[in-house]
């Protein structure tokens, strides 16, 4: 039986039960930045020609600067962070894992289908989700103690100074990036795995040949060449998560943690929060191991008054 599992997003089932229009709905339940790199001309051949070595080249070259990659550390893309979640624990070998919790629940989803056991320690292999979602706790390199280590940086580029990219050198450890949340790009699927050359052969090998689009590898590397509209969007997210807190704290609840790119407060009831809003097609996110949970990301700047008016 496939394992069920629980994410944002889902406004399908949502206009199912709530009616409405996708048009009509704000989509919050997801950390995705609401106002994405703008997508660049394409040349022709980015959707004609098989991706060639240069293309990849670039791109990589290009993640390494933005990124701080060291000297030492491989790298390799993939049609999105969830391709590599998924590949990793089966070119890792099997044994026990540690994921803090509550996190990302893609990670134990993939150890277990690999044939891993979840363990309250950290024998053979760790996962940490940094910055983690939902509650946006920040690890240290001093936290990193396993024989083999995946740091998920899917939500760190909105804080690159806490990124543990150094420890990419490291035997046994990989670091993820993810353009979907930060770029606002996640139609995109384009996602890293930065770290230990063993292991990014092997995934290299799993993932195949041209294991990235043509036109994600052209849009990656406009991305990564432009650290302005980076700055300029880590500063625009700050100002919005400091409004959603302002506008969430007058209704009761209490922050807990989270990004700028998702905030997470206790309510209440989660549940009937989440149905307060739905009636007003804003999709929230909630968890069934916290009934006082609620999650909200950010709405574009055009969709405040829909927020607003439903608070």
């Amino acid at each position: 039986m496939t394992e069920q599992r629980d994410h944002g997003g889902g406004i399908d089932g949502a206009i199912a039960c709530y009616g409405g229009q996708r048009a009509d709905w704000l989509d919050l339940s997801t950390g995705i930045n609401p106002v994405p790199y703008p997508l660049p001309a394409l040349p022709a051949d980015a959707w004609t020609a098989l991706p060639d070595n240069a293309a990849f080249g670039k791109l990589y070259d290009l993640a390494r600067h933005f990124w701080k990659v060291p000297q030492g550390a491989s790298i390799i893309g993939a049609t999105g962070a969830s391709a590599i979640i998924a590949a990793l624990p089966r070119v890792i070998g099997q044994g026990q894992v540690f994921i803090p919790g509550p996190t990302y629940n893609e990670h134990g989803a993939a150890f277990r289908a690999a044939g891993w056991s979840l363990s309250d320690t950290a024998p053979d292999a760790m996962v940490a989700v940094h910055p983690n979602n939902p509650d946006g706790r920040i690890w240290q390199a001093d936290d990193m103690t396993a024989p083999i280590t995946i740091i998920d940086e899917s939500f760190c580029d909105v804080t690159p100074d806490a990124s543990l990219i150094h420890l990419a050198t490291r035997p046994g450890t990989i670091v993820l990036k993810s353009f979907g949340k930060f770029w606002g790009l996640a139609g995109l699927r384009l996602g890293f795995a930065i770290g230990d050359p063993a292991i990014v052969r092997q995934l290299s090998d799993l993932l195949g040949p041209w294991q990235v689009s043509g036109p994600a590898l052209s849009i990656g590397a406009e991305a990564l060449a432009d650290p302005q509209w980076a700055n300029d969007t880590r500063a625009r997210l700050i100002r919005d998560a400091d409004r959603l807190d302002i506008l969430l704290a007058a209704t009761g609840a209490e922050p807990l943690g989270g990004t700028t790119l998702f905030r997470l407060y206790r309510v209440k009831d989660a549940k009937a929060a989440q149905h307060q809003l739905a009636q007003n097609h804003i999709w929230s996110r909630v968890f069934p191991y916290a009934p006082d949970w609620l999650r909200l990301g950010l709405p574009a700047p055009d969709r405040w008054p829909q927020l607003e008016a439903a608070l």
